[in-house]
């Protein structure tokens, strides 16, 4: 059987650590087997804010082929108030997917990245090729998310506003000839169909990101080891990595209260408990800033709250959720978020706290595999609630050790299993991109 052939863009493909690579990563392996090959136009390391994870690179097929561009500095374009690495590389990745476009035959063009505006090449290479681009939404391009919940979008108001001004133009512009949209919230489709009515239901697909079981096999393999904190030291360790930020205080704060109540009412065996949080800001270096320890002060509980701001490297995360006696993963106050991250802590199959908003798609996912104790919110006014819950069903229950993942009900979520319906996305957007080959472009 003949193969097809994808031109992947992916800015952060590793050795950058960075979650939008995610999917491309997971789905690498098994793309031949579904009757693919990929190449991945992506940026050099060099050029992206971020210290290189190289261990990464070792989850990565060595017969994948990575063309690497490069792109504007960070440090000079940020005198001018730009730091997205999308508008840095986007000359740079134009000509790289010219010269490759130009020089060989390629079926489609997928953009799996929240670098948003590279996704604009789409309509350049449908035009110039006719190759057509199917896109994956991991965030929301258009979003008021920050004008509803904070007085304070990030960059200011007017930075932020040019930046929502150019995204509404931009998003219109590339959804109006994607052959197909893959969302990992079912929010998102929504929300574009209402502010799109040219768009159609069947146009998107939703497929989250999953798991790479290899991912944990690899841990074990190469004997990875992580510095954050020392398993044998006689410590009661509970972990958190990913994301921090505004989002995640309605569902934290609860957990923190809670703790408090406890070891208010004599729960001394919790004074030696540490909780950690690590790689909680996307900025790098000593941009990188504290979301959760501050919260924690302000419930009483910062004596036992650690935090490491500054992202580590992949498999270390991982090693980070083995060694822990517990997790605890908070969620957004957006009940379109969906954590990319939970099918990992399920996978390592640890007693875990999971506090998430009731419309978010990873309240399925916890019911279904029977993961973990799960609390969940609606708004901010369930706080009470939810901090006596917490009390009773996780630290009063000695949040006992699952008694094992429904693995039946995991397996929709497997890498392997959503690379599949991934190419089967790809198989269909060629075979009904047959108006593309005489699309004239035009607004």
């Amino acid at each position: 059987m003949t193969q097809r052939h994808v031109l992947i863009v992916s800015p952060h493909f590793p050795p950058i650590n960075a979650p939008d690579h995610q999917r491309v990563r997971m789905s690498l392996p098994y793309f031949a087997k579904c009757g693919w090959r990929a190449t991945v136009l992506a940026v050099s390391p060099e050029y992206v804010e971020g210290k290189p994870d190289l261990m990464l690179l070792r989850t990565v097929p060595t017969t994948t082929r990575v063309i690497r561009t490069r792109a504007l500095p960070a440090k000079r374009t940020r005198r001018l108030g730009v730091g997205n690495l999308g508008l840095r590389a986007l000359p740079f990745l134009s000509r790289a997917g010219d010269r490759a476009l130009s020089s060989e035959h390629f079926d489609l063009v997928f953009f799996s990245t929240t670098a948003f505006p590279v996704m604009v090449l789409g309509r350049r290479w449908l035009k110039r090729w006719r190759v057509p681009y199917v896109l994956d939404f991991q965030d929301p391009w258009l979003s008021d998310y920050h004008y509803q919940r904070t007085g304070s979008p990030p960059g200011g108001r007017f930075r932020y506003g040019l930046t929502q001004n150019l995204a509404r133009w931009l998003e219109h512009y590339t959804l109006k000839r994607a052959s197909h949209i893959i969302s990992v919230s079912p929010a998102y489709p929504k929300t574009l169909q209402q502010r799109y009515q040219w768009l159609s239901a069947d146009q998107f697909t939703v497929l989250p990101f999953g798991v790479a079981e290899n991912d944990f096999e690899l841990v074990k393999s190469l004997d990875v080891r992580q510095r954050v904190f020392d398993p044998q030291d006689g410590k009661r360790h509970w972990v958190y990595v990913g994301a921090g930020g505004a989002a995640m205080t309605t569902s934290i704060k609860p957990f923190f209260a809670a703790l408090k109540t406890v070891r208010s009412n004599g729960g001394r065996q919790f004074d030696n408990l540490v909780v950690h949080f690590v790689g909680t800001d996307y900025a790098a270096g000593d941009r990188a800033r504290e979301t959760f320890k501050p919260l924690a002060a302000e419930c009483g509980v910062a004596d036992v709250v650690e935090e490491i701001p500054n992202r580590i490297p992949y498999l270390e995360s991982l090693k980070c959720l083995i060694d822990a006696e517990a997790l605890v993963v908070p969620g957004s106050d957006d009940p379109g978020y969906t954590a990319s991250k939970i099918y990992p802590y399920i996978m390592a199959n640890k007693p875990m706290l999971a506090i998430f908003h009731e419309d978010s798609s990873v309240v399925d996912v916890l019911r279904a595999t029977k993961a973990g104790t799960l609390v969940t919110f609606k708004t901010k006014a369930d706080f009470a609630g939810m901090a006596r819950e917490i009390e009773t069903n996780w630290f009063k229950s000695e949040f006992q050790q699952p008694p094992g993942i429904d693995r039946k009900a995991l397996e929709p979520y497997l890498a392997r299993e959503l690379t599949r319906r991934q190419c089967a996305i790809f198989d269909r957007a060629i075979n009904k991109g047959a108006f593309n080959l005489s699309f004239k472009d035009s607004r």
